[in-house]
């Protein structure tokens, strides 16, 4: 289970800025250069990143030890605990999710669709939205404004902010959870 997971970290981080990469080629031609935002590579916008990822994946994490969740039968600490993670695949699919995804969703669709539309299409996509299962949903209840600020964030600090601030958030969340199952 463990290599299928590290594959679906690989293909992300590869397909998903392909298709980001095509979405963007809708407005007109862009080259690879401009789609990456190599040029606009800041220091202090990653930094800033780095630490809203860190400080909302804390607090993501004590929010999601509320007892309201005891009851969710498929907690994400549950879920990424059963994959029996080392840090170093926690930290490698946290790299694969910030570049690959942010590549895909701020700089493929969120042109598009705004912030808003893409912010709860990227929580849905993962599944944090399930009518079934409102408690899951609540999930997404404390993801959501991650995923906004992130988004916003994108507009106003650019492509390696968002890139910076999920790989932070899933990073310091992998760690966690991955260390509290060493124990």
């Amino acid at each position: 289970m463990r290599n299928k997971i590290m594959l679906l970290g690989l293909a992300t981080l590869v397909i998903f800025p392909l298709i980001g990469f095509l979405l963007a080629q809708i407005s007109g031609p862009i080259s690879l250069i401009e789609f990456l935002a190599l040029e606009t590579i800041n220091p202090i916008a990653i930094g800033y990143g780095l630490e809203f990822g860190i400080t909302y994946a804390f607090l993501g994490y004590l929010l999601m030890n509320a007892r309201i969740f005891d009851s969710v039968s498929s907690r994400i600490d549950k879920l990424i605990g059963s994959m029996q993670l080392k840090i170093w695949q926690g930290l490698f699919l946290s790299l694969c999710a910030g570049v690959g995804e942010e590549l895909l969703f701020r700089a493929g669709v969120q042109p598009f669709l705004g912030v808003i539309i893409t912010s709860v299409l990227f929580i849905a996509l993962h599944g944090y939205l399930n009518p079934f299962n409102w408690r899951f949903s609540l999930y997404g209840i404390i993801a959501l404004p991650f995923i906004l600020i992130l988004s916003y964030g994108y507009v106003y600090f650019g492509l390696y902010f968002a890139i910076a601030a999920h790989f932070s958030y899933d990073a310091v969340l992998f760690t966690i959870i991955i260390r509290q199952n060493d124990q």
